[in-house]
């Protein structure tokens, strides 16, 4: 198989999910890969993948320049518009992955299959058509991720992504209490909320699957109905059925209401509670305290 630029096909995905309906939806622990293209006629056709955990911030440092954040590829050749921003990576090693395999795939083993020429493409038609391929094999096809366009321009991709995959547009409100999940780069002083043991168990929940007490770090509940299970319980109980050896499921139906539901959707829940539990335990913090990320 082999790719031309001009046989790029105009597909739309209609896909919304309950979840991402809202544009400026709160989203904790964010990793994402985004989509630059230059705006200066001097650089026309000229793009930039990169990772980020703060697009509003790493645009600006991308636009002032190497000396204020910005990469050295894209210093000077601005200004640089994000056209898109792929997120919802489980950490920031898988981000930074699919990052390396977008920005090459011509040396990606998982898009061997291109037969791609070792010559870079920078297009943004290009971009995008190896973006619309890498969201349909694995391991990212499995994962709950969100295609989000950030310019007002008409954009497609080449095919539809799978179904738990929401296509959608506007900004995005990251959450101050983002990357809880441990970074090489930041260091993240968590609040510790101190109780005795007997305190804490009179008010730990029951799994619905196992009946046993389930502490708050593995915690999961349906969105739907609120029922509350082991994350390893419920994985298992939607794969149930798989005949491969996964261990993250896609989606599955919730075995209290029985609401079909997106693991992604599940996971999503999990962090929205917890930050609505941390704002009314923890002390407010100094905003400038989580700008002390390097890129």
């Amino acid at each position: 198989m082999s790719f031309d630029e001009t046989s790029m096909v105009s597909i739309d995905n209609p896909l919304q999910t309950s979840f991402n309906q809202i544009a400026d939806v709160e989203v904790e622990n964010f990793f994402g890969c985004y989509l630059l293209n230059s705006l200066n006629p001097k650089c026309k056709g000229r793009t930039y993948i990169g990772f980020t955990v703060n697009l509003n911030r790493r645009i600006k440092q991308h636009n002032k320049g190497k000396d204020f954040g910005g990469a050295k590829r894209t210093s000077g050749k601005g200004p640089w518009e994000m056209v898109l921003i792929v997120h919802g990576f489980p950490n920031e090693i898988s981000a930074l992955r699919f990052e390396w395999a977008w920005q090459n795939p011509e040396q990606s083993v998982r898009l061997k299959h291109l037969n791609l020429p070792k010559t870079k493409r920078t297009s943004l038609k290009f971009k995008l058509q190896i973006l619309a391929e890498m969201l349909s094999i694995g391991p990212w096809t499995r994962l709950p991720l969100t295609i989000r366009w950030l310019t007002d321009k008409k954009q497609t991709l080449e095919r539809i992504p799978p179904f738990h995959m929401p296509i959608t547009s506007g900004p995005i409100n990251i959450s101050k209490h983002t990357n809880t999940i441990p970074s090489k780069r930041k260091k993240v002083n968590n609040p510790v909320i101190t109780t005795t043991t007997t305190e804490a168990s009179k008010s730990l929940p029951t799994c619905h699957l196992c009946i046993d007490l389930v502490q708050p770090s593995v915690n999961v509940s349906c969105p739907k109905c609120s029922i509350s299970f082991h994350i390893i319980c419920l994985s298992k109980y939607f794969l149930r059925n798989s005949q491969q050896h996964y261990i993250i499921p896609i989606d599955g139906s919730c075995p209290s209401c029985q609401k079909d539901l997106l693991w992604g959707e599940i996971i999503q829940n999990k962090y929205q509670n917890r930050s609505l539990t941390l704002a009314e335990t923890s002390p407010s913090t100094d905003e400038s305290e989580n700008e002390g990320i390097l890129l």
